[in-house]
């Protein structure tokens, strides 16, 4: 396979030796070595409850980045910028020569990155500084980190403390060595990049640098540390998959281990919980938003769910056992949860508790609240009037979550969730996806290469029409090139022919507005079947072949689920006809996504799988195409 690392870069400055320069040109300097010493930081101090995180810019005016408050179960931050409320898709820029398909920032803003890198640490030695030490995956698994932060920036460094961990600098492994750091310069968003979120990423061949210039974690300490595990993985040959996984028991004790890839949007926390329940304890399958017809299920005991991942699996070679199905680990020690969901007191019991009282201190973001007060999930702050912010988010270490499974696990089945909108003969669009598609290995590789954003994204802050999310759905974070990813997921899933792979919708199926039951349900039957395969008395090739194989008919706990649910284009209020504009709508999509794939080092096979779709290729087609 070929390796990204095909043209040195300039060396930078060994990140110790810079530690040591800041050390000493800053007014202050700081080593924070617990979670409690960041939460200091974040107010400003023990004994204040509340702190505004803002900075003067060298017209003499002040930017307010952040409002932060003390509460009863730990940190609350809000921004006064509604744009720094959710992920900017586009806020990567690459500063380093190594091959890459994303932008590079002397190609996007018109200079060389080295003057701003020297004007953003020559910043910092000007700033009180605050700095820690963590692991970017997990330790031999990744890379040993450091993050530099403006002391004031205390709750950014908290977001990235629950979610990689913190080490003690006086219980360093001997071992330990930075080989990656952040560093964040709030101001320079406003005096260089006109209010928008960059970060700029600069892999050296020892090292890997981020700077950060604006303070939501989602770019930077969420999915910067990402990007730094997809490029040590493009290395070394292993991915970091985006993903939940969870251990699902069933009644009769049975374990099936699902893991739940996608955009985000797609339900990745959503696989870590359980189904919501009406008043009278049914599932809500779906209502129809013409006829108004509520179809619910009667559920009265749920799988036990032990959760594994929530956004970030090491897929290490060194894992993998000799059973032919994935093996996977938590890349993470805390997890960045969306609770968009729960607009209201009793949606999610068991979150909602450990959230208002959690076993240590959490932090919370675009969450309602006042010092001194608790912080409730379902408390939403306000993009503007009446309008709640789509992305209320909580960073909650795994260790608190119920049930939590932390050793490797051998996953069953992959599913991908997709957001769809609602199908209707009058507004016919992609939303087709029937309640479970099955998927052969070759059609299942294609949705990882086109990974759709969907309908409606509440996570970031392009969500017009169905746009890709890129590779793996880990794209806008990595820094190399598409098509190596191509085709490390292709090598990965060659050498796993026993997991399984379904597609799962969430937010409509056809004329049903369905949150994410469908996901919810599912896994239920899933985990019910074991690791049974299909029949062709259970399943058949879908109309779009795009979606695999529909479900003939699915039965849990004895209750059938609505033919409507599994073959869309039996619904009234959709009808074959706009199922097949829904199709075409899906075709284009693949199509266009996939030309970009089309380099002459992609894997030959996945050459053909391409072809093959370009072709109008049938399901039959894709299953010819032997994993082994």
């Amino acid at each position: 396979m070929t390796s990204t690392i095909e043209k040195p870069a300039i060396a930078s400055i060994p990140i110790r030796e810079r530690i040591e320069i800041l050390k000493k040109s800053a007014p202050s300097f700081q080593v924070a070595s617990s979670v409690e010493d960041l939460i200091e930081l974040a107010t400003g101090g023990k004994d204040q409850s509340s702190f505004e995180v803002a900075y003067e810019l060298p017209d003499g005016k002040s930017t307010l980045e952040a409002n932060v408050v003390r509460v009863k179960n730990g940190i609350a931050a809000n921004y006064p910028d509604a744009y720094l409320r959710r992920r900017d898709p586009d806020s990567m820029a690459i500063a380093d020569d190594y091959p890459t398909d994303k932008e590079r920032f002397s190609d996007r803003f018109g200079y060389s990155f080295e003057s701003l890198k020297d004007e953003t640490f020559d910043w910092l030695s000007q700033q009180d500084l605050a700095m820690f030490y963590f692991h970017a995956g997990k330790p031999g698994l990744g890379y040993d980190g450091v993050a530099i932060i403006p002391a004031n920036a205390g709750f950014f460094g908290l977001g990235l403390a629950l979610l990689q961990g913190i080490l003690d600098p006086q219980n360093l492994p001997e071992d330990f060595d930075p080989k990656a750091a952040i560093y964040v310069a709030p101001p320079f968003r406003h005096t260089h990049f006109d209010g928008k979120q960059v970060v700029v990423h600069e892999r050296q061949p020892d090292q890997y640098e981020m700077f950060s210039y604006n303070l939501y974690p989602g770019p930077s300490a969420k999915k910067g540390v990402y990007g730094m595990l997809i490029h040590l993985g493009n290395i070394e040959h292993w991915i970091t998959a985006h993903c939940a996984t969870v251990r699902v028991v069933t009644p009769y004790d049975n374990v099936v281990t699902i893991m739940h890839e996608g955009a985000s949007g797609g339900g990745k926390s959503e696989m870590l919980q359980q189904p919501h329940r009406q008043v009278d304890g049914s599932l809500l399958l779906g209502e129809n938003v013409i006829t108004k017809e509520r179809l619910t299920l009667e559920l009265r005991r749920t799988c036990d769910l032990q959760p594994v991942t929530d956004d970030m699996a090491l897929c290490h070679k060194s894992l993998h056992k000799n059973d032919k199905k994935l093996t996977l680990m938590d890349a993470e020690e805390g997890w960045f949860l969306r609770v968009d969901h729960i607009k209201e007191y009793g949606t999610d019991p068991l979150l909602e508790r450990i959230t208002a009282k959690p076993p240590q201190p959490l932090l919370f973001l675009n969450i309602e609240a006042v010092p001194g007060g608790r912080a409730l999930i379902w408390d939403h702050v306000e993009d503007k009037p009446g309008v709640p912010c789509p992305n209320p988010r909580v960073i909650m270490p795994r260790a608190a979550m119920k049930d939590i499974y932390n050793d490797a696990v051998t996953v069953d089945i992959r599913s991908m969730g997709i957001r769809t909108p609602q199908c209707t003969s009058e507004k016919p669009t992609y939303g087709i996806i029937g309640m479970m598609h099955v998927l052969p290995p070759a059609l299942a590789w294609l949705w990882r290469l086109v990974a759709p954003r969907g309908h409606a994204n509440p996570s970031i802050t392009d969500t017009k029409g169905l746009t890709s999310e890129g590779v793996g759905s880990f794209w806008p974070f990595a820094a190399g090139r598409r098509v190596t990813q191509a085709n490390l997921i292709l090598e990965q899933m060659q050498n796993t022919p026993k997991t399984k792979y379904v597609l799962l919708p969430n937010q409509h199926i056809g004329a049903y507005k369905t949150g994410f039951m469908p996901q919810w349900v599912s896994r239920e039957y899933l985990a019910r079947r074991g690791n049974a395969n299909f029949t062709s008395e259970q399943v058949s090739p879908s109309r779009c072949s795009l979606l695999g194989y529909a479900l003939n008919g699915m039965r849990v706990e004895g209750d059938y689920i609505s033919r409507g649910l599994l073959k869309v284009e039996s619904q009234p209020e959709v009808g074959k006809e706009a199922y097949d504009q829904g199709a075409q709508i899906l075709s284009n999509f693949f199509h266009e996504e996939l030309t970009k794939f089309l380099a002459d080092y992609l894997n030959p096979m996945g050459r053909k799988i391409i072809e093959c779709c370009m072709d109008g290729g049938s399901v039959e087609d894709y299953e010819a195409f032997k994993f082994s």
